[in-house]
């Protein structure tokens, strides 16, 4: 008879305490419209104190009323994550409004299509949305973490950098740095209690789903083919919640019936 060891078991070990969310400071990119949106109502609405940013007014107007509606905290203002102007200035009203940060979400992307598509300044808009943007926010966000000692970047990548479909090479390229990009970055920094974590989505409805209509969209989620903004925000919650000792390094989330 095989003999059952005895692992003297701390009973701690299963009380099992998830790192509050509420009272958090957060910072997120994007944040007027899709993921980042969905993201900020989610945060907002379990206490955290969060701003966000996007281009256009309307758009931030309607984030905030959106957040505000579900009962959260937030503060918010227009900037081009792709103009280092605007993300000093960002962080210059943050800092004003804020005591510390907490937690960065990099969001804020936009979709492209083949680099035989447009020419350099199309290109290069995209590549400093898409991937300097997120540097350079990091970049900020390390320095007031590193004070705290303690502090979460959160990157919202996409399953195109390992899917790498056809006829998105441009948009590819910039999810692909972001891949790389996070991983090294948190070598860099884990040892001074910073912690970032990669969630990369697939197919998920938004206005970057271009070649579906609002309605194809809600008939993709219907049959799982689609994800909803609100999946990937329960992915932010769950690793932004987890023991100071857990690090969620990188995460995938798709559609159960994606085709590709």
């Amino acid at each position: 008879m095989r003999e059952v060891l005895n692992l003297n078991l701390d009973q701690s070990l299963f009380d099992y305490q998830i790192e509050p969310v509420a009272d958090k400071s957060i910072l997120i990119t994007g944040g007027t419209t899709g993921i980042g949106r969905a993201i900020a109502i989610l945060l907002a609405a379990q206490g955290a104190r969060v701003m966000i940013f996007g281009r256009h007014e309307q758009e931030l107007n309607e984030a905030m009323n959106d957040i505000r509606q579900a009962g959260g905290e937030v503060l918010g203002l227009t900037a081009d994550v792709s103009d280092p102007q605007d993300v000093q200035r960002v962080f210059q009203e943050f800092d004003g409004q804020m005591d510390k940060l907490d937690i960065l979400i990099n969001n804020a992307a936009l979709g492209y299509g083949s680099v035989m598509e447009g020419g350099y300044p199309e290109w290069e808009y995209i590549l400093k949305t898409n991937l300097l943007g997120y540097m350079a926010m990091s970049h900020e966000a390390i320095q007031r973490m590193k004070a705290n000692g303690w502090g979460h970047i959160v990157n919202i990548g996409s399953m195109s950098a390992d899917v790498r479909e056809k006829d998105s090479s441009v948009y590819v390229a910039t999810k692909s740095g972001i891949q790389g990009f996070t991983e090294a970055l948190r070598k860099e920094v884990n040892s001074q209690g910073i912690k970032v974590t990669l969630i990369e989505p697939g197919a998920v409805g938004s206005d970057m789903q271009s070649q579906y209509s609002p309605e194809q969209q809600r008939e993709r989620i219907e049959k799982m083919k689609m994800l909803r903004a609100e999946d990937i925000a329960a992915c932010v919650l769950y690793t932004i919640t987890q023991p100071k000792r857990c690090d969620v390094v990188s995460l995938q989330i798709r559609p159960h019936l994606q085709e590709i």
